[in-house]
């Protein structure tokens, strides 16, 4: 067994720019893939109708959701037997790129409409599997003195490359008549230009984490069939949660209360160009602009809000970004006026932010190295164990109220119900032990 130890000077600030410039490049799949650009596409202009098309797509993620659900732990559980999360990022990572180039083949036309929802539920499937690895890495490359502002410097950098890209296919593909690379509507090629491009900038942002990144051994894997050692990784995943349960109940709680506010957090982009769109009439570059301004406010939030977390703790930025949120986003029930919402998409952006970023620093901080995989699976699993929260109080809000900006209290009140959950929890659980 080899130990694993940390860079002091320009080598560690040379790790973390490195591995912040994953998160940096992985906002093309995030905001331009999933959010603002081609998942519009797909239910707008491939599906027969928007109502099915978005139907279909719904459907797709919960699929996903469910298979994230199921594998993410023992995949977490997998990378760190070996200390092999450099090498599963990269997998991962490639899987994701691959699916992005495959949308270059969905033309606007019913008959894509499946190939284009298989592509974005694998694409989303291991993603998710690369940022347990991601995750994983970050454990090892900061200590309890810095992981706050390490962990909002990630987010921020996700939020700044996603509104540089954005900008830049807006200027060069989305608005001219004619674009970079022939772009034209023309069975929808300009959003099939934008997939490629999206690949390209996440395959290339990707790369210097993947030869930065620590790679030691943190214990010896375990050999035998692969089916055999996935289920021993699930058996030694049962009795994590029933430790957990015995002597690491914050940590549990924890879990549970940062699934709830996170997918409502998730629920504020999902709907946010849904709401732009049906009930302030915002054209879809007006989204996209949107999109730009939401990812500067938010990136701002995270790495100001880095600098408390390392200071006041995690807990107190998450309960202060999510009275925000809440107190935020009632405008928007009560009034029509677009510019109500920009300033209430802007408010909701800047704190959305610091509440993942320090829900993420707050999880380091309390796990050891050797566990980075098997708790950041498990982080990503809760938070896919509830995600049909969001969207169903969304849906039901609409439904009982008779009007789409209803949907927004449903949000609201997932958030209240996570910081109810999050009040209680005691930052005292086991801490991490400080390496070299």
């Amino acid at each position: 067994m080899a130990s694993t130890t940390k860079d002091s000077g320009s080598g560690s600030r040379f790790r973390i720019l490195s591995w912040a410039l994953w998160d940096w490049g992985s906002a093309a799949f995030n905001a331009v893939i999933i959010t603002f650009v081609f998942a519009p596409y797909l239910t707008k202009s491939v599906a027969a109708t928007e109502e099915a098309g978005s139907s279909a797509l719904g459907w797709s993620m919960a699929a996903a959701g469910f298979v994230i659900a199921v594998v993410a732990p023992a995949a977490g559980t997998r990378a760190d037997s070996g200390g092999r999360h450099r090498l599963w990022l990269g997998v991962h990572t490639g899987i994701v790129v691959l699916t992005m180039l495959g949308l270059f083949f969905v033309r606007d036309s019913p008959d894509h409409l499946w190939l284009g929802l298989l592509l974005l539920a694998t694409g989303s499937v291991f993603f998710e599997f690369a940022e347990v690895s991601y995750n994983g890495i970050m454990v090892r490359i900061t200590d309890d003195g810095n992981v706050g502002r390490v962990s909002g410097f990630g987010w921020g950098m996700g939020y700044v490359g996603g509104l540089v890209l954005l900008v830049l296919l807006l200027v060069l593909v989305i608005q001219p008549e004619i674009g970079i690379l022939g772009a034209s509507d023309e069975e929808g090629l300009r959003f099939r230009i934008v997939a490629v491009l999206a690949a390209v900038w996440f395959a290339i942002f990707a790369l210097p984490v993947l030869f930065s990144a620590p790679g030691a051994k943190v214990r010896g894997t375990s050999g035998g069939h692969p089916v055999r050692a996935f289920l021993a990784d699930y058996a030694g995943l049962v009795r994590r949660l029933v430790r957990m349960w015995s002597s690491e109940h914050q940590t549990l709680r924890f879990f549970i209360a940062s699934a709830v506010f996170r997918d409502g957090l998730a629920a504020i982009f999902s709907f946010a160009g849904v709401l732009a769109a049906g009930s302030y009439g915002f054209s879809p570059s007006e989204i996209i602009v949107l999109g730009v301004a939401a990812n500067v406010s938010a990136g701002a939030g995270a790495m100001i809000a880095g600098w408390f977390d390392d200071r006041l703790g995690p807990k107190p930025v998450i309960i202060a970004g999510l009275v925000i949120i809440i107190i935020g986003g009632l405008p928007i029930l009560f009034s029509a006026e677009a510019a109500v919402f920009w300033v209430c998409a802007l408010i909701l952006s800047f704190c959305v932010g610091p509440v993942q970023a320090s829900s993420r620093s707050f999880l380091a901080r309390i796990t050891p190295p050797e566990s980075a995989g098997e708790n950041f699976g498990l982080y990503a699993t809760t938070g896919r164990a509830v995600s049909f929260l969001g969207p169903a109080m969304f849906a039901g809000a609409i439904m009982v109220f008779g009007f789409q900006r209803a949907g927004t209290l449903g949000i609201l009140l997932v958030l209240a119900l996570g910081l109810a959950l999050i009040i209680p929890v005691r930052p005292d659980a086991p801490r991490r032990s400080l390496q070299g």
